[in-house]
C-alpha cells in the first residue's frame, strides 16, 4: 500500500534539468561512487553530488549527459564530500542504479512538473 501525498506535498519537491561538467572516482566513500558536478543553468548554477553508479557509468563517459536532480534539498555530508543535490536513477534487474534524463534537449534548469 502506498503513502498518498497531495499535488501542493509534490510541488514541493524541485526536480531540474542539469548536465554533467566535471566526474571523477570517489574511492573514499563506503560503496563505490562517482564524484559529479552538475551545471542547471544560471539560476542555480553549480551544484556538486556523490553516486553510487559505478555499474553503468565511468568518469569519462558521464562528461556532457544530461540527468534529473532534485536541488532543494539540504546539503549532505558524504565521507569527506558535501553533496548539494541528489542525481535520480532508478534501479535495473539487478538492483545498480540507472540514470534519469529527459529524452528531447531541453534547458538547463528546466523544472519537473
Amino acid at each position: 500500500m502506498h503513502d498518498f501525498i497531495s499535488f501542493d506535498d509534490f510541488l514541493k519537491v524541485d526536480v531540474r534539468v542539469g548536465q554533467i561538467i566535471h566526474a571523477e572516482p570517489y574511492p573514499e566513500a563506503r560503496k563505490p561512487a562517482i564524484k559529479l558536478r552538475v551545471d542547471f543553468g544560471s539560476e542555480i548554477g553549480e551544484k556538486k553530488s556523490s553516486a553510487q553508479i559505478t555499474q553503468h557509468y565511468t568518469p569519462e563517459g558521464l562528461i556532457g549527459r544530461r540527468v534529473l536532480a532534485v536541488v532543494n534539498f539540504p546539503p549532505r555530508q558524504i565521507g569527506k564530500f558535501m553533496s548539494e543535490v541528489l542525481v535520480l536513477g532508478v534501479p535495473d534487474a539487478d538492483g545498480e542504479v540507472v540514470l534519469l534524463k529527459p529524452d528531447l534537449d531541453v534547458p538547463l534548469g528546466g523544472r519537473l512538473y
